[in-house]
């Protein structure tokens, strides 16, 4: 079990994940279905939703499970590479 610290620090590098995401985005640094875009808001999103989870915050486990849920499908969908 974590210490009131270690939630903080989970959930504060989760945050962090998702805003990196989010301004990547907007300065155009990042696309939408860039891999690493949706791979910095799952990861970010899941230690989000673990947090809530621990806490029992229904609002922010509905929040970030449908986020990350949402970050998976540009990340299993295969690369589009030109063919030759």
């Amino acid at each position: 079990m974590l210490s009131q610290l270690g939630y903080q620090v989970v959930s504060l590098s989760g945050a962090v994940l998702v805003l990196i995401g989010y301004t990547g985005l907007q300065r155009g640094w990042m696309a939408r279905d860039d891999r690493s875009f949706n791979a910095l808001n799952l990861v970010g999103s899941l230690l989000l939703a673990w947090i809530a989870i621990a806490d029992r915050r229904w609002g922010f486990i509905l929040l970030e499970v449908a986020w990350a849920l949402l970050s998976l499908p540009p990340l299993l969908r295969r690369s589009r590479t030109p063919a030759i």
